[in-house]
């Protein structure tokens, strides 16, 4: 009894050593992204095709209004055209907004931009509903699955393959409560095998 006891106060020790407040789990090697969309591994979400934007130079409403990075990784903006955003955190795309409103346009330009809108992810495989979904913000692989209808009857309800909008391969990840989805993911549930 006492080593239980023993046992058990040291595994308690041992979690709360190493449980980080965040207790999201992040898919390893998958690439950028695997941060969560809110930045939850202390790296920015970075933008991509699809997602639409809420942009605000001060001081200039006709300026200002929301906008949707194209399938070019482009944003269309009044005065300066095309802004480059696939690729870039919001902080960088902010930057080079200011920068090319500076250049000859502006000349104190003070931008704020936000994700209005992420890009869908996508499921298939062993699942009610495959299909395009939106994303929210702290989506997990098991959300996911509820929102297309849940597992099959055939579903290995213990793996999926996440392939991430940046990367080109899928990577197999145990399916726990916790494993993140990221905006324009692509997530497979694959058939058990007895």
């Amino acid at each position: 009894m006492r080593c239980i006891a023993t046992w058990l106060g040291l595994m308690v020790l041992a979690g709360c050593a190493s449980t980080p407040s965040d207790t999201s789990v992040l898919v390893p090697a998958l690439g950028s992204g695997a941060e969560g969309a809110g930045g939850a591994a202390g790296s920015a979400y970075v933008l991509g095709a699809g997602d639409r934007l809420r942009v605000i130079v001060f001081g200039e409403a006709n300026l200002s209004g929301e906008f949707l990075v194209n399938g070019a990784g482009m944003v269309s903006l009044p005065l300066v055209g095309e802004v480059p955003a696939a690729g870039s955190t919001l902080d960088q795309f902010r930057a080079t907004l200011e920068m090319r409103l500076s250049d000859g346009y502006l000349e104190y330009p003070r931008v704020s931009a936000e994700v209005l809108n992420y890009r869908p992810f996508y499921i298939l495989g062993e699942v009610a509903n495959s299909g395009e979904y939106p994303y929210i913000d702290g989506l997990t692989v098991i959300n996911a699955v509820a929102r297309a209808g849940g597992f099959t009857y055939r579903a290995n309800q213990r793996v999926v393959f996440i392939k991430r909008a940046d990367t080109s391969a899928e990577v197999e990840v145990p399916l726990t409560a916790t494993v993140r989805v990221m905006p324009g993911d692509t997530i497979r549930v694959p058939e058990r095998f007895f």
